[in-house]
């Protein structure tokens, strides 16, 4: 019986760990830095779509409002470590280009308000933060991982959803080092 008890415990431990790598793996994959060249080539120059979403406070955020000055959609979800860890960074574009007419805002996607505003205070995130409650502003950008960035130009048309260009571009947008 010991033997039968003792088998029965490392069955629950290996079981265990397998379930946690499996929790990992999927959090990996599905919270990577959205890079989809593929995608890249055919919105590049395209209008971007108009989206209307509140903010934290309740105000209605319009993007077709804000024509005349370039905007930067930051993708987000809290629980993306990858986001979270990001967060400097956004901030600092934010304070590095937002003098110069750039719009920075986060959309965040289907999460409650209440976490949001608790993500947005632990991290002082000193821009609006909109709620994409259903994911359909994600799915409008054909979003498929996080975080990503939509550089929008000052006539609405998408200029990149590169990640890892987005510094570059912004520098050549705005014409700040």
């Amino acid at each position: 019986m010991k033997d039968f008890i003792m088998d029965t415990k490392a069955r629950f431990f290996l079981v265990a760990i397998v379930g946690f790598i499996m929790v990992v793996l999927t959090s990996m994959i599905s919270c990577t830095e959205s890079r989809q060249p593929e995608m890249e080539k055919s919105i590049a120059g395209a209008a971007a779509p108009d989206f209307s979403l509140k903010d934290l406070t309740g105000r209605n955020f319009k993007l077709s409002v804000q024509r005349g000055k370039p905007v930067l959609l930051i993708f987000i979800t809290t629980w993306c470590p990858t986001c979270r860890s990001e967060m400097p960074h956004y901030k600092s574009i934010h304070e590095k280009y937002s003098p110069l007419g750039l719009e920075v805002v986060n959309i965040d996607i289907q999460e409650p308000k209440e976490r949001v505003s608790r993500f947005a205070e632990k991290y002082k995130v000193p821009y609006r933060m909109l709620l994409d409650e259903n994911g359909d502003v994600a799915t409008a950008y054909s979003i498929v991982g996080i975080p990503a960035m939509v550089l929008v130009d000052k006539d609405g048309k998408i200029v990149s959803s590169q990640y890892l260009a987005m510094d570059r571009l912004l520098e050549n947008l705005l014409g700040k080092k």
